[in-house]
């Protein structure tokens, strides 16, 4: 089943791996194959190695989405019959954004934004991305402008913090911590005691921040902005859980990749969360499960090529069905420990991806029939 089929009636896929797997090609890729489909699609990454705007012939990603010029993808032969647009998450502008929609007035959001004690926090909390990055999907979505929102995640032990960010910023806010020191006569207004209250002043003189105000009026205004949180934090846990929203996990052949697919798998189903399929990126095609006889090989290419050459020829192929030989186990373990049979399969291509001609290349596998996938695969094998 193509990357398509899949992903028949979402609007939001999640692409969820491991380090270097390539989930940031993929997501493009993807988005790349709805587009020419005729769907107009954002897709949006983390990542500031800004390897999405370079394969996109961009020079960088902003934090609204941008759309890449069809002359570019034309310029690749790709023909692109919708739309597609980008972005890179910028987690702090987030986060400020956030705070904008939720200020019930233009003295609160003041406050917030200005306030020493916010500009500190919301670097912190906005920098473990995860919350960020739901909002600015679930922002998307709801504004209705694209027919597909693709988020290209964190490496996936990172990325199960997706899962219950929403739930950890709603017990903040409901949490007996907070309520007690924003409480009238709570810790808040103990910190303005006599004897705290000299150990700010003397702070004040010595460092002309007054440190005491900033933090009455930081969460004096995030009183005011709780529920409008709480309620995000719901809307935000709802689509990821929603029927339109899928988890399309991409892994390599690798031991330790598949070992955190297996993982992250487990994770969605604790969490109740749809998972869409598989995608193993970077597999070597093989002939067969037999060892190759190398004397035998050699033997038989010796009067074409010399003894040297064939020799070295012999040895080089060996290694490559060795590979393929490995690859194939390691799908197998995937196919049932993620109770997966027919995972996506992307053959190691030549040489990186960097560019619209190489995401149509990862496109073609994504998209392609079974039938045709094979074609490919057999085609990179040297087969076909």
């Amino acid at each position: 089943m193509s990357v398509a089929r899949r992903l028949e009636g979402k609007r939001v896929c999640i692409v969820a791996g491991s380090g270097g797997v390539g989930k940031t090609t993929t997501s493009a890729a993807i988005a790349l194959g709805l587009a020419a489909e005729g769907k107009r699609v954002a897709v949006v990454t983390i990542d500031p190695a800004r390897r999405l705007a370079s394969a996109l012939g961009l020079e960088e990603l902003g934090n609204e989405p941008h759309r890449v010029d069809p002359a570019l993808f034309a310029q690749a032969g790709v023909e692109v019959q919708g739309e597609l647009w980008a972005m890179m998450l910028d987690a702090k502008r987030t986060f400020d954004e956030l705070i904008e929609r939720l200020s019930p007035d233009e003295r609160t959001r003041r406050e917030i934004l200005d306030n020493r004690i916010y500009q500190e926090l919301s670097g912190a909390v906005a920098g473990t991305q995860e919350f960020t990055a739901i909002a600015k999907l679930y922002e998307l979505d709801r504004d209705g402008n694209y027919d597909v929102v693709i988020l290209d995640t964190p490496p996936s032990r990172n990325a199960l913090d997706f899962l219950d960010a929403p739930d950890r910023l709603t017990s903040f806010f409901e949490g007996r911590a907070l309520k007690l020191f924003l409480a009238p006569s709570g810790i808040a207004a103990k910190v303005a005691a006599r004897g705290t209250g000299v150990v700010f002043s003397v702070l004040k003189r010595v460092t002309g921040v007054d440190l005491l105000q900033d933090l009455s009026v930081f969460f004096r205004a995030l009183g005011g902005i709780i529920d409008g949180f709480t309620e995000r934090a719901s809307g935000v846990k709802a689509l990821l859980a929603d029927p339109g929203t899928t988890f399309l996990i991409v892994t390599s052949p690798q031991r330790e990749p598949v070992d955190e697919a297996i993982f992250f798998r487990g994770k969605l189903d604790e969490a109740r969360m749809p998972f869409g399929g598989l995608i193993v990126n970077r597999v070597t095609p093989g002939a067969g499960d037999e060892e190759v006889d190398v004397p035998a090989l050699t033997a038989s290419l010796t009067e074409g090529l010399g003894g040297s050459l064939a020799g070295k020829v012999a040895k080089t192929y060996a290694e490559a069905q060795a590979l393929a030989r490995r690859d194939r186990r390691a799908i197998a373990r995937l196919q049932e420990e993620l109770r997966v049979s027919d995972p996506v399969l992307v053959p190691q291509l030549d040489g990186d991806v960097h560019d619209i001609g190489g995401l149509a290349r990862v496109q073609q596998h994504l998209f392609a029939s079974d039938a045709e996938r094979e074609r490919l695969l057999a085609q990179a094998a040297g087969l076909a």
